[in-house]
């Protein structure tokens, strides 16, 4: 993550989010925002869409944000997830939560289409992140929400836990915790530590994040690992793979009793109606990349 703004994983996302309001049909999630807090236009959006190329005009982080909006099947996981959220969020809220805490919330845009009356938004993230959304939010006339608050956290000096209390965050009352795109950016250890808080939640908690899993042969492990060494060169290396069933069972050992895991062709099939659009083998971006719901 760069110190004056997003990092250009996040850019990838928010861009390919904008870019799925014009280009796919049916659309899987619906974000009038997205393009709005980006301040782009169709026209860019296209160009952006354009086939991603690494070299002296863009390099690899241009290649990167690039190929987040071309690739179609990336396009659309990114807006599956985000749907798949939004939905859970949906059902918690029905059933009386009245917190949602999104963790790395980069240029989501949830807080600002919140269709909850009373529910209370907590976005956490860096506090360069956070500086620069503040500045795109201003200067496309995006009002902040009065049941939005901002939580900046420098994982090198502060604590979540610390950050979301001084905020307001009621450690006491049912929460759902949002948490895309980051899990590989972590390490195990890490991980691990923010579902142990997830889970110290006193009343009901659930906790939704996609993850990687390790390749099953070598045509993946290489693919997988040239991947990881584009994120690398932008800064933004990846430190954990986790196994479904692996990871199932620490979750137990948390205290979840109630797991859902998905592979990402499925979650966009299922949005899609059962959509034929990736029969046989998965696309290659998509084949090491789930999605978990988890609640207690």
């Amino acid at each position: 993550m760069e110190n004056e703004g997003p990092s250009r994983t996040a850019l990838a996302t928010a861009y390919a989010r904008a870019y799925h309001q014009i280009v796919d049909q049916p659309t899987i999630l619906t974000d009038p925002l997205a393009a709005r807090l980006l301040g782009v236009n169709a026209d860019e959006l296209t160009e952006a869409g354009q086939p991603a190329e690494d070299g002296p005009d863009g390099g690899v982080g241009l290649g990167i944000l690039r190929l987040g909006v071309s690739d179609r099947p990336r396009r659309l996981f990114f807006a599956a997830r985000a749907r798949f959220a939004e939905d859970r969020v949906a059902e918690a809220f029905a059933a009386g939560a009245r917190q949602v805490v999104i963790l790395g919330a980069g240029l989501d845009t949830f807080a600002y289409r919140n269709p909850h009356p009373g529910l209370r938004v907590f976005e956490v993230d860096h506090p360069a992140t956070q500086a620069w959304k503040h500045q795109r939010l201003a200067a496309s006339g995006i009002d902040l929400p009065e049941r939005l608050t901002f939580v900046p956290v420098d994982f090198e000096t502060d604590t979540l836990a610390t950050q979301l209390e001084d905020a307001g965050f009621n450690r006491t009352e049912p929460a759902v915790f949002v948490w895309l795109g980051v899990v590989f950016y972590l390490t195990p250890d890490a991980t691990r530590t923010t579902l142990e808080y997830i889970a110290r939640q006193s009343n009901s908690a659930e906790v939704i994040f996609d993850y990687l899993q390790s390749g099953d042969t070598e045509d993946d492990r290489a693919q997988l690992q040239a991947r990881a060494s584009r994120a690398a060169a932008v800064g933004e290396p990846w430190f954990s793979y986790f196994t479904p069933d692996d990871l199932a069972a620490q979750l137990r050992t948390l205290g979840f009793t109630d797991i859902e895991d998905h592979s990402a062709t499925d979650l966009i099939a299922g949005y899609l109606d059962g959509s034929t659009e990736f029969e046989g083998e998965p696309p290659q971006a998509l084949r090491p990349v789930r999605i978990l719901r988890a609640s207690h």
